[in-house]
């Protein structure tokens, strides 16, 4: 655990969507965040905490974290295995990957790998009219997390199968692509996909100060 701060919270439901993610969805018990930040979360008393975007939006009355089931994990099999009643602890929310103020007319590109689509999920549940494309990394569509939440702005980019929107790497879509009707690029998840697509960025003359990482992993 990182900090020595954190409240108790009910668990309400583990919700699997796909083969190797699933939702954990908390009582919130009034704890603040910003659409972007994150939580320590982990079994009560186990001391053992790990960090995961808030999936869930601001106004909610309740918390969720969406979690990559790591099979040998020390944290995520004991999530994983709780049912409704059981006790999490929390930590206070931190983080600054978070949304200009005050959001821009020109749409955003929100760009991610694997659960890396954790914070735009609250950034949409908060602002449902929020103006943006997201784009989804994976292997297989077997990995697509929730698509329907995000009102036809999403494309899934798969790079082991022609079944996606598109088919190749989110940074192929990035060489591929002109960026200039968006306003600013968020990227997050996989280390080397950020720095990839920095690089990307960088060649087509993006302005550096419109670009949002968060790296994962």
């Amino acid at each position: 655990m990182n900090r020595a701060e954190y409240n108790i919270h009910t668990v309400l439901s583990v919700s699997d969507v796909t083969p190797s993610t699933f939702v954990l969805r908390m009582t919130r018990q009034g704890l603040q965040f910003q659409s972007g930040q994150h939580i320590n979360v982990g079994v009560a008393n186990s001391g053992v905490t790990r960090e995961y975007s808030v999936y869930s939006g601001e106004e909610e009355d309740y918390l969720e974290v969406l979690v990559k089931h790591v099979i040998d994990g020390l944290v995520t099999p004991h999530l994983h295995g709780l049912k409704p009643g059981d006790k999490v602890m929390i930590e206070p929310a931190i983080g600054y990957f978070q949304l200009p103020n005050p959001l821009p007319q020109k749409p955003l590109l929100l760009i991610a790998t694997g659960t890396g689509i954790a914070p735009y999920h609250s950034f949409i549940k908060t602002y449902p009219n929020l103006n943006y494309t997201l784009l989804h990394g994976a292997t297989t569509p077997d990995e697509t997390i929730q698509p329907g939440h995000y009102n036809g702005n999403y494309q899934l980019c798969t790079s082991r199968s022609d079944k996606g929107h598109f088919t190749g790497r989110v940074t192929d879509w990035l060489r591929q692509n002109t960026l200039d009707n968006y306003s600013n690029i968020y990227l997050c998840g996989n280390r080397n996909m950020i720095n990839e697509a920095i690089a990307i960025l960088a060649e087509k003359n993006f302005p550096s100060k419109n670009i949002h990482f968060e790296a994962y992993f």
